[in-house]
């Protein structure tokens, strides 16, 4: 139950942190969810919007930071 407790600890503190630094990107005025890539459909009754580009942007940086984490490591 130690162990449990303890990744559930870094878990909340992870959360935390990632959510710190989303508030701090939203006021930098970034245009993350909005770059010209994502999809945005209007139909007349329905509205489908997909931040394709936001996406991949976001899977290349976190790449990077953890593939440096991971030589920091070693």
């Amino acid at each position: 139950m130690v162990e449990l407790g303890r990744v559930l600890v870094m878990l909340g503190i992870a959360l935390v942190v990632i959510g710190g630094i989303v508030m701090l990107l939203g006021r930098t005025g970034l245009p993350l969810g909005r770059l010209p890539g994502d999809v945005l459909y209007r139909g007349k009754n329905t509205t489908f919007y997909f931040p394709l580009a936001s996406c991949i942007l976001l899977s290349v940086v976190l790449s990077i930071v953890l593939f440096l984490i991971g030589r920091m490591k070693r």
